[in-house]
This record gives C-alpha cells, structure tokens and sequence, in this order.
C-alpha cells in the first residue's frame, strides 16, 4: 500500500497548490484540465506499479507462501481487536477512493480498520478447472493471466478495476451472465476469517449456508481472502453481430430472444434512446475473417460505445471479430460512457490518437480529487445505477427509467438468476432471466430530484420483485431495503458467527446515509 498512498499524498499536494493559486474554479468548471494534465499520468504510474508488483510478486516470489502469512496477519488484527474490548465494529483497512463506486463509505473513519493486503493470483488448476485469487486481484490482472495460456471466467465483468472481493461480496455480471449467471454463481469456494478469528472454507458441500449467504453482504459476515472460481476454455476471438433495432417493442421481443438462444455466448444491447437500439450477439471462436477483424481495444480506436452507435445508420446486421480480451474490456477506456462528461473531447481522433493510450483515469483518482463541490454536483445532477429486474419486464421498465430520468444509452445485459438460499433468488423454485439495466450519465428529464427520482426506481423494482446493485447510492428505508432483498439466511448467520457486534448491517454500509 505504500506506493498508493505515496501518489494519494501527491495528489493531495497537488489540490493544495490549486487551491493556493486560486483555481478551484478548474476542478468544477473545466475539470478535464486537471485531468488531462494530473490525473492520467498518475493512472499511468499506477498501471507501471501494479504490472511490476505482479511480475516481481510471480516471478521472484511465491504467492501461495505470502499469502499464508497474509491470512495470518488478518487473523491478528481481529484477535487483537476482541482482545481490545470489540469497540467499533470492523471493515477492510483499503481506503474508500480506492474502491470502484463513486462514492466514499463514512463508516471507514470510525470502525476499525482491518489491513488485507491481498491481490495475487494463487493457484491456476486447469485439471479442476479452477482459479485460486485474493480478494483485491482485479479482472484486468486475471485476464491477463488466464487468456494468455488459452483460459478464461465464465463471466468477466468489463472494467479492468474491478475486484474479486467486490464482485463477490457484492455482485457481478457481463454478457455471458444469459448463460452462467451472476459473478457469485461462477464461485465455488470462499475462504473467510470470521469474527473469532478463525479461518472457515465454504462451499456448496461445506459451510453451504456460508456459502450462500456470502455474495450481496459486503463484508458483514467475514473477510475475505481467497476465493476459488470456475474457469473454462478460451479462443482467441469473439465474432460480433450489431443489430440495430427500432420501436421499444421490437427492442424488448429481439433482446429476450437472443438472451433465451443458448447458441450466444454473449448477448449485450445498447439503447440510444426509447425506440432505438443496437443489440449485440457473439461467439468465441478459433479463426477470424482478416477483413472484419476490429481490435477495439487499441488506444486510437473510437470508444465503443460510439462505434456501436454507428450502426444505427444502417438498416441491417454487421459482423466483426474482436480479439477476446478487447472484448471482455470493451467498456474500461471509456469507463462505459462516462468519461465523455469528464474529457468532451476525449473521442476525437486526435486527442485518441495523441492521449488515448493514457485513458481511462483511474476511478479512485478521480473520487480522491472530487471535493465537496464535484460530489455534490454529482449527486443532484448524475446517475449512476444498475437495476436488475425479470426479462419479462422489461419494457415495463425502460418506459419506468425514460419517464423518471431519461439516461441514454441504457446498458442491457441479461442474466440466469437461479433458485438459491441468499440475498437474491427469484420468487419461485425455477431460474428466471433477468435484465440488468445500467443507467450512467446526466439525466434529461427536467422534473429530476435524486432522493425522489431514485426511489420512484426503487419502488419500481421492488414491486417487480428486481433487485438494486449496492455499490450505487441506496434511497431505500431499512424496510423497503429488505423488502427488497431475503435477509432470512444473513440475518441467522449474524447471529450465530457473532456478527451483529463485529459488522455493521449490509443496509448500514450502503445507504445514502452511510455514504459522502
């Protein structure tokens, strides 16, 4: 952690010399300046460090031997923590702005800290068909890793930053999801410490009430250190049909049946506004066409999501092939659509051509250099949500989000959400397919109030028995919020680890009260 916190240290330098000259005025108005000028090449430091740490950590170093000592570590500071009187209740030492989500959890400065410093890949076991990491080990690393000896995950969500610990504690999706479900559902083991410091395995065989109950409860029941994940053979290209779609009805029927076709292994829609679309359905595949090939990860190609739009100017399918991991990336160099509200300009060819290889700015960088100003203009003024409700209502629902936020392009991605015991599972005892809905931008309707608007969302999707990601802000009451979700299996598990003094309640750590 110390090299992070030394750039965190020189961007804190940095807002102080602006603030002295005078210049708050840049970091709200003309932000891209500090951007441009800071931000990226410290992103750019930050890649350097972590590509060297993973290579010295790999190639001088045993993973699995640190790692055990690491786990011992954790246990210390719980047991030193009971022995201290048990407080404060605990949660991870990582600091808030070096999460993904937008916003900093309050909590961080009055419980007791817990340091895991654990981002290695432990173990690749192609006879199990498994991979062993730590929790901070993000998807850009374990791609990386896995697709360079011809494996991958089931599911991948997009941005490189994300976490295994995240995804876990929280959630995951991607395209695949049609077929194999959510993150947690591609997870066959957990390795925990718990409240008394003991280490505990679970699996759907071992502690399966753990199991099921870890995934959605972030960080309220343990800490994780390790998890085992299911990873499956690769090949080298994705082949990728566009298909522009018009009329809402048209989009909604054509998304359900590509995501029921089981011949997809990715299905992806990206909606440009309430009767237009473009739907995504691809394969993996061993050869590609040379003339159709797009390696849409190289820095001086348009964003994706621009170039997906290109195709509603025609009236008909198109195919390219798409090396695997500028697929499963496809969204990171434009943090999906955000980064144009940040950088205007950032998908001219020039500034691509010239800057492109710098981007994205690393999202903690961002959130660290916000200030109270930018979050607030965020708060009022932005919308960064996923909901995620059954297929069968979703026209239902993007007529829901136009009419309360009007956020363009809507992220479609569907997903298998199986019958289980934890947090989130369909009504009945069958898989149901769900859609996620991804909303991230400026709304356009003129009667937007966040706190009204987002718990008219929610109150949507509780009446369609969805579910709301927790890494976004939460409106919701403690009732609504577990009216929401099964807290039946959480809350028993809470009791009998010894929990209810060691963590906060998952709703504590995600409302909007607990957040900046």
């Amino acid at each position: 952690m110390g090299p992070l916190l030394c750039v965190g240290g020189l961007v804190v330098l940095l807002l102080l010399w602006v603030r002295v000259k005078g210049l708050d005025y840049v970091l709200v108005n003309q932000r891209w300046i500090f951007v441009c000028l800071f931000l990226l090449p410290l992103s750019v430091l930050f890649d350097v460090y972590y590509s060297l740490r993973t290579w010295v950590i790999f190639r001088l170093c045993s993973a699995p031997r640190l790692h055990d000592q690491r786990v011992r570590d954790v246990q210390r500071q719980v047991r030193e923590w009971r022995k201290g009187g048990a407080k404060a209740h605990m949660c991870t030492g990582r600091p808030g702005w070096l999460t993904v989500s937008l916003r900093v959890g309050k909590y961080k400065k009055t419980n007791k800290n817990i340091m895991i410093n654990m981002m290695d890949i432990l173990e690749v076991d192609t006879q199990r068909q498994v991979v062993r990491v730590e929790p901070l080990a993000n998807m850009g690393q374990v791609t990386a890793r896995l697709n360079a000896s011809g494996w991958t995950l089931p599911v991948v969500p997009e941005l490189d930053e994300l976490t295994v610990g995240g995804l876990v504690m929280g959630t995951g999706i991607e395209s695949s999801s049609h077929l194999y479900g959510l993150f947690q559902h591609i997870c066959v083991a957990f390795e925990l410490v718990l409240a008394d410091g003991s280490l505990v395995r679970c699996t759907e065989e071992e502690n399966p009430d753990l199991f099921h109950a870890v995934p959605w409860s972030c960080g309220t029941l343990g800490f994780l250190v390790a998890a085992e994940i299911r990873i499956v053979p690769a090949k080298p290209w994705v082949k990728l049909r566009y298909e522009p779609v018009r009329g809402l009805e048209n989009i909604c029927r054509r998304f359900a049946e590509a995501s029921r076709d089981k011949r997809n292994t990715f299905v992806e829609g990206l909606q440009y506004s309430l009767d237009s679309a473009v739907i995504m359905t691809g394969t993996m595949e061993e050869y590609a066409e040379h003339e159709k090939i797009n390696r849409i990860g190289l820095h001086f190609k348009p964003w994706f999501f621009k170039h997906v739009e290109s195709f509603l100017k025609g009236e008909h399918s198109a195919v390219e092939y798409i090396p695997l991991r500028q697929y499963y990336h496809r969204h990171t160099r434009s943090i999906f659509w955000e980064l144009q509200d940040i950088i205007p300009f950032g998908n001219h060819a020039a500034f691509r051509w010239l800057l492109g290889w710098m981007v994205p700015p690393k999202i903690s960088l961002l959130k660290l250099t916000q200030g109270e100003t930018i979050r607030r203009l965020y708060e009022q003024h932005h919308v960064v949500q996923d909901m995620l409700v059954p297929m069968r209502h979703l026209q239902d629902a993007v007529t829901r989000f136009h009419h309360d936020i009007q956020v363009y392009p809507l992220w479609l991605c569907p997903f298998l959400l199986p019958p289980g015991r934890g947090m989130v599972h369909p009504k009945g005892p069958e898989p149901e397919l769900y859609v996620d809905i991804g909303a991230y931008g400026e709304p356009r309707v003129k009667h937007f109030e966040a706190t009204v608007s987002t718990r008219r969302l929610e109150k949507f999707v509780r009446d369609v028995h969805g579910f709301q990601m927790l890494y976004a802000d939460v409106y919701m009451e403690r009732e609504e919020f577990w009216e929401m979700f099964d807290g039946s299996l959480y809350r028993r598990l809470r009791e009998e680890l010894g929990c209810t003094d060691a963590f906060p309640e998952v709703y504590d750590k995600i409302c909007k009260s607990a957040r900046h």
